[in-house]
């Protein structure tokens, strides 16, 4: 692992959405390590274990199998370990149900997935070099769901 890296999860049951999206970190100028989960439980396994540490920026799909992406979210903001990593939303929906559930639930970016890889490599790009620190002070609807042109 590299010493100044910034530690990306990702947690996407569909192996094409995660080779997709490493692919993309590998082509943007950013040091990261991206590692990667399947499903729910295995995240919450993961995020639970004192051992691994604790991502960065969290990316999280909503439609896994065994625990989905908002039951995960519930459990990581209920947890005071973990209740301050940043969470975005990755999913393939644009429900406005589910952007506003998230929305209220603490996540802090919501993102539709693109099927560009260009475009996923602008929003990659985009989400790693937010100031996150002074993006959630003023967290509102508005600037939640990440919408490029």
């Amino acid at each position: 692992m590299q010493k100044n890296a910034l530690h990306i999860l990702l947690a996407d049951d569909d192996e094409d959405d995660r080779l997709f999206f490493k692919d993309a970190f590998e082509e943007i100028k950013i040091q990261t390590n991206v590692n990667f989960v399947h499903d729910g439980m295995q995240l919450m396994d993961h995020l639970m274990n004192q051992d691994n540490k604790l991502p960065d920026i969290l990316f999280l799909d909503l439609n896994m199998p065994k625990k989905t992406g908002k039951e995960c979210l519930i459990e990581i903001k209920k947890t005071d370990h973990l209740k301050d990593i940043i969470i975005a939303i990755y999913s393939t929906s644009s429900s406005e149900e589910d952007i506003e559930d998230t929305f209220i639930q603490g996540a802090n970016i919501y993102i539709k997935k693109p099927s560009d890889f260009n475009t996923l490599k602008k929003i990659i790009n985009e989400v790693v070099t937010v100031n996150w620190h002074y993006h959630t002070s003023g967290l509102n609807r508005d600037n939640f769901l990440l919408r490029l042109k």
